[in-house]
C-alpha cells in the first residue's frame, strides 16, 4: 500500500526545484515568485491557520520540518513563509485573546488558499532599530472620521514584493499614544516599496523598505491599541519562533553537510591518492558536523513537542535554545568551510552562499546578548530567593 505524503515529504520535493532556482536568485538578488506559486499551489499558505478559518491546523512540529525542508532549498523562500508571519500570524489567530477580528482572520486565510498572498509583521524603523529593545514606533496611525491614515517608513520587510497585507506596528496621533497593529492592504494609495535590500546573505528575501504615505486603512483594521507596554507579551509565540527560525537555519546547515560530504567523497588529492574521505582527521571533524546537527536536531523537536502539548515555555529558555541553534548551525558551517579551503570559498560551489545565508541566524530576535542576560539575570535572581 502506497504511503501518503506527509507536509515535510512534500516541501523536500518543491525544494529541491527551490535550490536549483536559488543560484540565480542569490546571484541577481531577484525574488523567487516562482517558489511561492508552487507553494501555494501545494497548499502550503495557509498550513498554520485554524481548521475553523479553513487553513490546515498543521502543528509546531510538522511546521518546523517543512521550514526545514524548504530553508535546505531556498534559505530566502523559507524565511518569507517565517518573517512574513504567515505562519506565526495564522497560529495566533487561534490563541485566546488574539487581537485579530474573526471577519478579518477568516478573510485573510481564504485568500492565502485561493491564491499567492502573505502578510508580514512590518516592525522595524530606521532610528527605532529593532522593537525588542524598547521604545516608541515613529510610525503614526491618524484617526479620521474615515478611518486609519498611516505614515512613516519600516525597513527589513521581508517578502515585500509579493505581500498582500502589512501588519504595521504604529502609534497613534493621541496627546498620549497608544501603540498597535494596523493592517493595510498592499497597493493602498501612499504605500511605496524602495528596493533597498543588498545584504551579504539571504539577498532573494526582497527585505525592502516600504513607506507610508497618509495610507488609508478602515477603523476595525487596528488591533491591539493600548497604551505602550500595557501589551501582553506571548512568549510561546517567541519558542514558536525559534522552532521555524532554527529549522531554517539548521535546514542551511544540512545543505552545507550534504555538499561538503559529495566533496570529501570525490576529492583525491595527487599526495594522496585516495579521497579526503580516508582521512581520520577528516572523519572527525565530520563527526563534529554530525554532533552539532544532532544537537540542533533534537533540541528543536524537544520544543517543538511542549508547543504541541500545550506547555507555557519561559523566554529565557527559547531565547537560549534560539541561541544555542544559531551558533551551531554556523559552526557546522564553518567547520565545512574549514575542510575544503578555497574550493569553500568558489563561486562555483554552494557552500559560499550557505556560510553567508546562515550568518544571518543571529540576527533575528532575541540576539544572543539579550538571550544571555535575560537567562542570567533569571538564574542569578532565583539563586536570590533560594
Amino acid at each position: 500500500m502506497k504511503l501518503e505524503m506527509t507536509w515535510a515529504d512534500t516541501a523536500r520535493t518543491l525544494a529541491a526545484d527551490f535550490g536549483q532556482r536559488a543560484v540565480a536568485h542569490d546571484r541577481d538578488g531577484s525574488f523567487p515568485h516562482a517558489n511561492f506559486a508552487d507553494l501555494q499551489q501545494a497548499g502550503f499558505l495557509a498550513l498554520a491557520a485554524p481548521r475553523a478559518l479553513g487553513g490546515q491546523q498543521a502543528s509546531v512540529a510538522e511546521l518546523g520540518e517543512v521550514i526545514g525542508a524548504i530553508g535546505y532549498g531556498c534559505p530566502a523562500t523559507a524565511l518569507v513563509l517565517v518573517l512574513s508571519m504567515q505562519y506565526l500570524q495564522q497560529r495566533g489567530m487561534a490563541r485566546a485573546g488574539s487581537p485579530w477580528p474573526e471577519p478579518l482572520a477568516r478573510q485573510l486565510v481564504r485568500e492565502a488558499v485561493q491564491g499567492v498572498s502573505l502578510a508580514n509583521s512590518l516592525r522595524v524603523e530606521p532610528e527605532l532599530g529593532t522593537p525588542a529593545r524598547g521604545g516608541l514606533p515613529a510610525t503614526v496611525a491618524r484617526r479620521t472620521p474615515d478611518g486609519w491614515r498611516l505614515s512613516g517608513r519600516k525597513i527589513y520587510s521581508t517578502g515585500a514584493p509579493i505581500l498582500r497585507w502589512y501588519a504595521v506596528w504604529a502609534r497613534t496621533d493621541d496627546a498620549e499614544p497608544q501603540v498597535g497593529t494596523f493592517l493595510v492592504r498592499a497597493g493602498s494609495p501612499g504605500v511605496r516599496i524602495e528596493e533597498s535590500w543588498d545584504h551579504l546573505g539571504l539577498r532573494a528575501s526582497g527585505s525592502h523598505d516600504v513607506v507610508f504615505d497618509d495610507v488609508p486603512t478602515p477603523l476595525d483594521h487596528g488591533m491591539g491599541i493600548a497604551p505602550p507596554g500595557a501589551q501582553s507579551r506571548d512568549t510561546n509565540m517567541q519558542a514558536e519562533m525559534t522552532v521555524l527560525l532554527g529549522a531554517l537555519y539548521t535546514g542551511v546547515a544540512r545543505a552545507a553537510r550534504d555538499w561538503l560530504l559529495g566533496f570529501l567523497r570525490e576529492r583525491t588529492p595527487a599526495s594522496l591518492g585516495a579521497p579526503l574521505a580516508t582521512l581520520p582527521r577528516v572523519q572527525e571533524a565530520v563527526g563534529r558536523i554530525e554532533a552539532l546537527l544532532l544537537s540542533n536536531q533534537r533540541l528543536i523537536a524537544s520544543l517543538a513537542r511542549e508547543l504541541d502539548a500545550g506547555a507555557q515555555v519561559a523566554l529565557a529558555d527559547s531565547g537560549l535554545i534560539k541561541t544555542l541553534v544559531m551558533r551551531q548551525a554556523v559552526e557546522t558551517v564553518q567547520e565545512a568551510l574549514a575542510l575544503t579551503s578555497n574550493h569553500g570559498l568558489s563561486r562555483r560551489n554552494p557552500l559560499e552562499r550557505h556560510l553567508r545565508d546562515v550568518l544571518c541566524g543571529r540576527i533575528h530576535t532575541p540576539q544572543e546578548d539579550s538571550a544571555l542576560v535575560l537567562a542570567g539575570r533569571a538564574a542569578l535572581e532565583q539563586g536570590q530567593r533560594g
